[in-house]
């Protein structure tokens, strides 16, 4: 496991006040929350983007106003531009296979069918970079009769909402830990502080 410093966080989302408030955009709603309104566009990365300093390190904040499926472009404009290698990269992204509520992290592996990160992991030529997971269920456990796409692309109920908006709470507090290097210490905080089941 690697334990360089997180550079670079990524949230995933779709630009647009359309999609401000849909599940897809719970990768937004984290950063929104680190970024504290100092996002600024940048249009050499297709991005809203803000420097800030997290864990005593600087660290490069990333919303990419691509659609999701091209998030790639964002990313890999800037890790070439800073030299960031990918894994001292996050993407933080809303995941179908955790409940609300829950929060996971881990190292590389598939994108899941997850558009955003199968054109991350193209524009970085591997599969190995950090990725938090939030939690937002799945239609099918959430007993909606939606289908994925439709799922993503609406607003949590109030209770849901309630629930990633918490995961996000726990996330955001592992976040010093991960900018350290400390990603052992950051996962065993984060899973264990009653996150849900993987």
């Amino acid at each position: 496991m690697s334990s360089a410093p997180i550079r670079l966080i990524v949230g995933l989302g779709n630009p647009g006040a359309e999609y401000a408030l849909t599940r897809h955009n719970a990768g937004f709603w984290l950063i929104d929350q680190l970024a504290r309104g100092e996002l600024r566009k940048e249009a050499r990365f297709n991005a809203l983007a803000a420097k800030t300093r997290i864990g005593g390190n600087e660290v490069w904040l990333l919303e990419p106003q691509t659609f999701m499926n091209r998030s790639g472009q964002s990313v890999g404009a800037i890790t070439r531009f800073y030299k960031i290698a990918p894994d001292e990269v996050l993407v933080v992204h809303d995941e179908l296979d955790l409940p609300p509520g829950a929060a996971k992290l881990k190292m590389g592996g598939s994108s899941g069918g997850h558009n955003g990160l199968k054109d991350i992991t193209a524009a970085l030529g591997t599969q190995d970079y950090w990725r938090l997971r939030i939690g937002i269920g799945h239609p099918r456990e959430l007993k909606l009769q939606q289908a994925v796409v439709d799922f993503v692309l609406h607003r949590p109920r109030a209770e849901e909402q309630t629930q990633i908006d918490q995961a996000i709470d726990k996330a955001l507090n592992v976040i010093p830990l991960l900018c350290e290097g400390r990603h052992e210490q950051a996962m065993m905080t984060l899973h264990s502080s009653g996150s849900g089941k993987n």
